[in-house]
């Protein structure tokens, strides 16, 4: 598989994106914190810093070393990569001593996974392996993977399964295997927005798979960014991330055969929503419960909301 075959979240901050659109407002920066802009990828999608300083070679330096952070990161979590933590992970399974921030993430991961019930999964790799294998086959059901397929793999299927500490982290059953994109972009996100305060930016938005602004823009007004899809809507952030999730994303096999989100409970392609925005403190915490969300019913989701302070829910 390439890497734009993923379980994306459809954002960005390019009014070229299919998400989440920076929009031009507000007045333009003060003299001498014109934007420092910097373009590339990261774990395969299109990404993008927005950066404001006062001195301008110190905001090109901090994107250097944004930069070379993504690259680092993207060699602990990348699912394509195969000398990646994670890759070494899924083949083996078992690390001695990971890398703290993939503990880190397991440890965030956990704890979503328990807030939603196991809507929120890492561990769904095997089932999503099972429906790609399936559809790379011409003559293929378009209902999707025979059913004692998706139960084979909804054995290898279930984060309790997987034993993490900073010393070592391994699967209890062979042929599991994680997949870490329903957080570790808004993960490196939030860490690239951390490295850039600590460099002295007050200003900031960031997209590296999800969205987080640091501040307000130089002129005092919110960062604005747009949700696409039929009803456009516009969300202000300041120091906040957002992340949605869409049904309408990639599909295994075209229009009307069964999309990207995948429910690790039950093994069916089966989102409840068009589309599900989540904004949030951290973007690794929008990252993942956009996820959980979208296989979850509106009335539980909002009865989740009051033990997470500072989440915003949007549904479509």
């Amino acid at each position: 598989m390439r890497p734009a075959l993923t379980r994306r979240r459809f954002i960005g901050i390019s009014a070229a994106a299919a998400g989440l659109a920076l929009l031009p407002f507000g007045v333009p920066a003060r003299a001498g914190e014109e934007a420092v802009r910097w373009h590339g990828r990261a774990l395969g999608a299109p990404a993008e810093l927005i950066v404001h300083h006062r001195d301008r070679a110190q905001a090109e330096r901090l994107v250097a070393r944004a930069t070379t952070e993504i690259a680092r990161l993207e060699g602990i979590f990348s699912l394509y990569a195969s000398d990646s933590a994670l890759s070494t992970l899924n083949r083996l399974g078992a690390l001695a001593a990971p890398p703290p921030e993939l503990v880190e993430v397991l440890e965030t991961s956990r704890a979503v996974w328990r807030l939603s019930g196991g809507a929120f999964d890492p561990t769904v790799q095997p089932l999503w392996l099972a429906y790609a294998r399936h559809f790379s086959a011409p003559d293929a059901d378009p209902a999707g993977p025979p059913r004692d397929e998706i139960a084979a793999a909804l054995a290898l299927v279930g984060l309790d399964k997987v034993g993490f500490n900073r010393d070592r982290v391994s699967f209890s059953r062979p042929g599991m295997a994680l997949t870490l994109n329903g957080i570790a972009q808004g993960f490196i996100t939030d860490r690239i927005v951390e490295l850039l305060r600590a460099g002295g930016v007050t200003s900031t938005l960031a997209d590296i798979g999800e969205v987080r602004a640091l501040g307000l823009r130089p002129d005092g007004s919110p960062w604005r960014v747009g949700i696409a899809g039929d009803d456009a809507q516009t969300v202000e952030l300041v120091d906040r991330a957002i992340a949605t999730s869409s049904a309408g994303g990639f599909r295994f096999a075209g229009p009307g055969s069964p999309g990207h989100l995948l429910d690790p409970r039950s093994g069916m392609a089966a989102s409840l929503h068009e589309s599900v925005s989540v904004l949030a403190p951290e973007a690794a915490t929008a990252d993942a419960l956009a996820t959980a969300f979208c296989l979850m019913p509106a009335a539980e989701i909002e009865a989740l909301l009051p033990s997470l302070p500072g989440v915003e829910v949007r549904i479509s």
